[in-house]
C-alpha cells in the first residue's frame, strides 16, 4: 500500500486498523508475498480494473480540510423558519437526547438486535417506541418503525390488499393526502396492478363540525379493498371519518389512516375512529427535518393483523432463568425466510431515529406532549384570528396546526414576501397558501406571516394570550389516556434521563466495545469526523421542499457524492433517493421494468435469482411486478452456469432481469460472472448486480464494467453510515445511461438533473426527494478523506483481514466456500455442521459463548444453516483480529471437551452461555465447570469484561405469547 496512506495526518491510517507491518505478518499466514499479489490472486482477471480510479474522485483530504469543505457547502444553504408542514416540522431535540443518543457511539454503532441477549437496551427503547405509537394511535400492536411516512402508507395499502376479504383491486385514496404520499402511491400501485381511486373524502363524506356524517353512500365509490384517510389532511383540515370508515369496512375493506402523532395528543385516535391500520412519522418528536430524513415512520394495526405487519417487531420473552427479556418477534414473516412470499421487502428499520422519538416521549411524558400539542394548536388558532382580522379567508374551520389561506391569484406573491421576511410557506396552488406551525414557531414568526399576507408592520404580538386548541371540533377532542406506563412518567429531569440512557446503553454491545464480525453487514469504523456535520443546523434544519436557492450547498454535496459513486461503480448516474438497501433494489428493478415497457416489451416479467441470494432480492422483485425464477448454485457457492443457461433459454421471451450479488453471498469472487451477465444480455434481459458486497471490489473492479446495468449500494456498509442499532440505512441506485430515465424521480425535487447531466423520471421510492440527506455528509466525508487510493487500500485491507481469519481458523472450522485460488473475498463462512455432528454443540451455542469472550457473534446460519459468516472489515487492528481468532479456537476446544464427555451435553459452558453476573454470584454453583471458566475463559477479560444483562433468551416464547408493549415494571423487578 502507498506510504502516503500512512502519513501522520492522513485519515486512511486512522480508518484502516492494520499497519503495513501487520500486513506482512498476515501475508505470511495467508501465503502471499504482498497485498497486490493477494488481490491479483483473489479478484478474477476478467473483471479487474487496469488502473486506479480516475480523477472524478479527488485525492484524499485531511480531516480538517474535509470539514472545511463541508462548512463551505453548509454556508451555501440558507436556513429560514420553515412553516411548510406537509409532514415535516421544526422540533426541539432535547440536548440530553442529542448528546446521549444521536451523538453517542454506544447507540449509533450498534447492529440490528438479532442477538437479543446483548441488545436489551435498544430493544427496551424500541418497545417504548411501540408503546408510544400504540397508545397515541389507539391500536393494539405497532412495529419498531418504518422507513418514512410515505412508504408506510404504501405498506398499509399492501397490507390491506393481503388482509381484505374483498376481491376488488381498488384502493380509495384521500385526495387531501400529503402530495409526496400520493406520488408514492401512484408509483407503487401501478407496479403491482392496484387501481387507485382518488377522492376528496372530507368534502364528500365529512362535516365541518367534526361529527361523523356520510353525506353520500359509500357504495358510490364502488367495491374496494381499502380506504386511506389523511388525518389531519394535508390542507390542515380536521374532520371525522368514522362513519366513512365503518361503511367502507362493512363492504369488506380495511381502513388505513395516516395520523400526526402530535395531533393525536388532542384529537380522537385512529383506533377509536375504527381504523384497522395507522401509519405516519415520528419526526416531530425531536428528530430534525434534515432536508427529508432519516426519520422513523410508524405502523400500528388492530388485533388480528399482527402477522401481516411488515418490518420488525419487538416482544417480551423469557431467558434461561425464567426472567423476562426482550427480543424480536414473529420473525417468520420477514423476507429473510419468506423471500418472494414475504409481506414486505423491507429489511431494516429506523432504529436510531425511533429511539430518539421514543425518548422524546419518555422525557416529556404525557403532560409534556399534551402541553406541546396544545401550544401548537393555540398558535395556529391565534394566527388564524390575526389573518381574519386583516381580511384573509382561512378555508377550514377545524384544524390542528395547518391553515389553508385563500388568496386568489396572489399565492406566489405571498410566499415570496414571506421568504423575504425569513419564513417559508407553501403554495398549494395559485389561490392557496398553506401555513404550518410547530413547537419551534415563535410569535415573531406568526407576525412575519401576517405581514406576508399584507398585514401591518407593527401590531400587538399577543404576549400573554392564552393559547388553546379552540379550533378543534368538540366531537373529536380526545378523552382517552395515553403514555400511562411508568417509563413515560419517571425520567423527566435531565439527571434521570441521562442515567436512564446510560443504563440502556450499558446493556448493549456496540462497536465502541469491540469487534462485530458480522458477515454481509460490514460493521466498520464510523469515524467521528464523518459524523460531525450531521447535527450542523445548516444541514439538519432544512425542510425537504425548501426552495432550490436556499439549499444550494446540500444539492452541491449530493451532486458530488452522486458523481463519486458513479465513478467507483462504473455507472453513468446515481439516485440517492432510496433510504434503505431494499428500496434501492426495488428502484433498480422498477427501472428495468420501465425500460422494458418503454421498449414495448411488456411481457418481460421474469427475474432470475440465485438460490443463495438475500431474501430482499426475491421480495423486491415481486413488489416490482416480476415473477421470481430460482437459479441453482454449485458446490462452490457460485451460480450454476448450466442451470442459468437452461433458465435463460426457458424464459428468453419473458426474461426481464437477473439479480446477482457480487462478490457472491457466499463470500467469494465468481470467476464466471462475465459469462453470466453475457448470457442474460444475449436473451434481452438486464443485469442487476446487488452492491451489498461492494467493499470487496472498490478500487479493483466496477459493476458497470463486467456487465451490470443497475446496482444498489449500501452506504451504511461500504461507505460508513452507522447501522444505528438497525437503521438508518441508505441504498442509492446506480445505473447505465439507458436506464437513467427510469430511476426514481420526485415531483417536489428542487432539481431535475443529476450527476452526468441526466434526468430521473421514474416514480419516487421514498417520501423525500433525496431520501435521507442529513446523513449523506458521512459518506461524502469518507470518500473525500480516503480519496481514490485510500478506498482501494481499504478494500485490500478488508480482503487481507478476511483471508487471515480464514487461514488461522481453517484447521479448526472448515471454510465452506473459497475461490479458485483458495481465497475468500471480504468475508468467510465457517462450517460448524461437522462440529455439531461430532459434539452436539450448535451454531447457537458458539454464538452465545462468544458473548462470554467479549464479542458480538458473526452472522448465524446465513446464507447456509449451521454456519457462521465472518467479516472482520478493514477497521479492526491485528490485536483484535487475533483476539477473535483465539476466542474461536478456545471455543472449539470447549466443544471438543463436550464431545469427549468431559462436560454433559446439557450442562457445559457453551450450552449455558451467555453467563450473567447474577448466574455466577447468586445461589449454589452446581455446574461441572468453574465460575471462572464460565465468565473469564481468558485472563484478559478480568478487567475488561462485558456482562450480558440476561441469559439465553427463549426464541419461541414471544411468538406464542405476543407482548409487544411495555410490560409492567414489576415484571422486571
Amino acid at each position: 500500500m502507498p506510504a502516503s496512506s500512512y502519513a501522520v495526518d492522513a485519515f486512511g491510517r486512522r480508518h484502516i486498523g492494520t499497519t503495513p507491518d501487520d500486513h506482512q505478518r498476515m501475508l505470511e499466514v495467508v501465503g502471499h508475498a504482498s497485498v497486490d499479489a493477494l488481490m491479483a490472486a483473489a479478484v478474477p482477471t476478467s473483471i479487474r480494473m487496469g488502473e486506479v480510479l480516475s480523477s472524478a474522485v479527488p485525492a484524499a483530504a485531511t480531516e480538517r480540510e474535509a470539514l472545511a469543505e463541508l462548512r463551505d457547502l453548509a454556508a451555501q444553504n440558507t436556513v429560514r423558519t420553515s412553516m411548510i408542514g406537509l409532514g415535516y416540522f421544526g422540533t426541539v431535540t432535547p440536548a440530553v437526547i442529542q448528546r446521549n443518543v444521536l451523538e453517542n457511539p454506544s447507540w449509533y454503532t450498534a447492529y440490528t438486535p438479532y442477538q437479543p441477549e446483548i441488545s436489551q437496551g435498544r430493544l427496551e427503547a424500541l418497545i417504548n417506541f411501540q408503546t408510544m405509537v400504540e397508545d397515541l394511535t389507539g391500536l393494539d400492536i405497532a412495529n419498531a418503525s418504518m422507513l418514512d411516512e410515505g412508504t408506510a402508507v404504501v405498506e398499509g395499502m399492501l397490507l390491506a390488499r393481503r388482509a381484505s376479504k374483498s376481491a376488488s383491486n381498488r384502493f380509495v385514496v384521500d385526495a387531501d393526502a400529503l402530495p409526496q404520499t400520493l406520488a408514492l402511491l401512484r408509483s407503487r400501485a401501478e407496479a403491482v396492478g392496484i387501481e387507485l381511486v382518488e377522492v376528496p373524502l372530507a368534502e364528500r363524506f365529512g362535516s365541518g363540525d367534526g361529527d361523523a356524517d356520510v353525506s353520500e353512500p359509500v357504495s358510490e365509490l364502488g367495491e374496494h379493498f381499502g380506504v386511506f384517510v389523511q388525518y389531519p389532511g394535508a390542507s390542515g383540515r380536521v374532520w371525522n371519518p368514522s362513519a366513512l370508515i365503518a361503511a367502507s369496512k362493512a363492504q369488506g375493506a380495511l381502513a388505513v389512516v395516516a395520523a400526526d402523532l402530535l395531533a393525536l395528543a388532542l384529537i380522537t385516535s385512529p383506533g377509536e375512529l375504527g381504523a384497522d391500520v395507522a401509519v405516519g412519522t415520528s419526526q416531530r418528536f425531536g428528530v430534525p427535518m434534515g432536508f427529508g430524513g432519516p426519520h422513523a415512520g410508524y405502523m400500528a394495526v388492530r388485533k388480528g393483523l399482527e402477522r401481516q405487519l411488515p418490518g420488525r417487531l419487538v416482544g417480551v420473552s423469557v431467558d434461561a432463568s425464567g426472567a423476562p427479556a426482550y427480543r424480536l418477534s414473529l420473525q417468520a414473516r420477514e423476507q429473510h425466510i419468506r423471500r418472494e412470499k414475504a409481506t414486505s421487502n423491507i429489511c431494516t428499520a429506523q432504529v436510531l431515529l425511533a429511539v430518539m422519538a421514543s425518548m422524546y416521549a419518555v422525557y416529556h411524558g404525557p403532560r409534556g406532549i399534551r402541553y406541546i400539542a396544545t401550544e401548537v394548536a393555540g398558535k395556529a388558532s391565534l394566527l388564524a384570528g390575526w389573518l381574519e382580522e386583516i381580511g384573509q379567508t382561512v378555508r377550514h374551520d377545524a384544524y390542528f396546526d395547518t391553515l389553508s389561506v385563500v388568496v386568489p391569484g396572489l399565492a406566489k406573491n405571498v410566499v415570496a414576501r414571506a421568504r423575504e421576511l425569513g419564513v417559508h410557506l407553501w403554495q398549494a396552488d395559485e389561490a392557496t397558501v398553506q401555513v404550518s406551525v410547530d413547537e419551534t414557531t415563535t410569535l415573531d414568526d406568526l407576525h412575519a406571516v401576517v405581514r406576508a399576507f399584507g398585514g401591518p408592520e407593527e401590531r400587538d404580538l399577543g404576549v400573554g394570550v392564552a393559547l388553546d386548541a379552540n379550533a378543534l371540533p368538540a366531537a373529536l377532542r380526545r378523552t382517552s389516556s395515553y403514555l400511562q406506563h411508568p417509563v413515560f412518567n419517571t425520567h423527566h429531569s435531565e439527571t434521570q434521563m441521562m442515567r436512564y440512557l446510560k443504563t440502556l446503553a450499558d446493556r448493549d454491545y456496540a462497536l465502541d466495545r469491540g469487534m462485530i464480525p458480522l458477515g454481509s453487514c460490514t460493521m466498520k469504523l464510523n469515524a467521528a469526523t464523518e459524523m460531525q456535520a450531521v447535527t450542523w443546523p445548516a444541514f439538519a434544519d432544512l425542510h425537504p421542499f425548501a426552495p432550490e436557492a436556499d439549499v444550494v450547498g446540500s444539492l452541491g454535496m449530493i451532486e458530488q457524492l452522486e458523481s463519486w459513486l458513479a465513478e467507483v461503480t462504473g455507472y453513468d448516474t446515481v439516485s440517492l433517493q432510496p433510504n434503505a438497501g431494499s428500496q434501492g433494489e426495488l428502484a433498480g428493478l422498477l427501472a428495468i421494468r420501465g425500460y422494458h415497457r418503454a421498449n414495448g416489451e411488456t411481457e418481460r416479467d421474469v427475474c432470475l435469482i440465485p438460490s443463495s441470494a438475500h431474501g430482499t432480492n426475491a421480495a423486491s422483485a415481486v413488489l416490482a411486478g416480476m415473477r421470481v425464477v430460482v437459479v441453482a448454485t454449485d458446490e462452490l457457492g457460485n451460480v450454476d452456469l448450466d442451470d442459468l443457461r437452461a433458465k435463460v433459454a426457458e424464459h428468453a421471451d419473458r426474461l426481464a432481469a437477473l439479480m446477482i450479488t457480487y462478490p457472491s453471498t457466499h463470500g467469494v469472487y465468481e470467476h464466471d460472472v462475465v459469462e453470466v451477465t453475457q448470457a442474460v444480455h444475449d436473451a434481452g434481459g438486464q443485469v442487476y448486480v446487488d452492491g451489498a458486497n461492494l467493499n470487496a471490489l472498490l478500487g479493483f473492479a466496477r459493476f458497470g464494467d463486467f456487465g451490470g446495468d443497475v446496482s444498489h449500494l449500501n452506504l451504511h456498509k461500504t461507505f460508513c453510515i452507522p447501522h444505528g442499532g438497525g437503521g438508518p440505512g441508505v441504498g442509492p441506485v446506480a445505473a447505465k445511461a439507458h436506464l437513467a430515465p427510469y430511476l426514481p424521480g420526485h415531483p417536489m425535487a428542487q432539481r431535475a438533473d443529476h450527476a452526468g447531466g441526466v434526468t430521473h423520471d421514474g416514480g419516487p421510492v421514498s417520501a423525500a426527494p433525496y431520501g435521507s440527506p442529513s446523513i449523506l455528509p458521512i459518506s461524502w466525508a469518507y470518500v473525500r478523506m480516503m480519496g481514490a487510493d485510500g478506498l482501494r487500500d481499504a478494500t485490500a485491507a478488508a480482503v487481507l483481514a478476511a483471508n487471515y481469519v480464514a487461514a488461522r481458523l481453517r484447521e479448526h472450522y472448515p471454510v465452506l466456500y473459497t475461490g479458485e485460488n483458495g481465497l475468500v473475498a471480504h468475508e468467510c463462512i465457517l462450517d460448524l455442521r461437522p462440529l455439531t455432528a461430532a459434539t452436539g454443540v450448535t451454531v447457537d451455542d458458539v454464538a452465545k459463548r462468544l458473548v462470554d469472550y467479549g464479542f458480538h457473534a458473526p452472522t448465524m446460519s446465513f446464507p447456509v444453516a449451521g454456519t457462521l459468516m465472518v467479516e472482520p472489515t478493514e477497521s479492526e487492528d491485528l490485536a483484535e483480529l487475533d483476539r477473535f481468532v483465539d476466542a474461536m479456537i478456545a471455543i472449539k476446544a470447549e466443544a471438543d471437551a463436550v464431545g469427549r464427555g468431559e462436560w454433559p451435553a446439557e450442562d457445559n459452558p457453551l450450552h449455558n452461555a451467555p453467563h450473567t453476573a447474577e448466574s455466577v454470584v447468586v445461589g449454589e454453583w452446581t455446574h461441572p465447570y468453574t465460575r471462572e471458566q464460565a465468565v473469564y475463559p481468558v485472563r484478559s477479560l478480568v478487567r475488561n469484561k462485558y456482562w450480558a444483562p440476561v441469559r439465553r433468551i427463549d426464541q419461541a416464547f414471544g411468538d406464542r405469547n405476543l407482548v409487544c408493549a411495555c410490560p409492567p415494571v414489576e415484571a422486571f423487578a
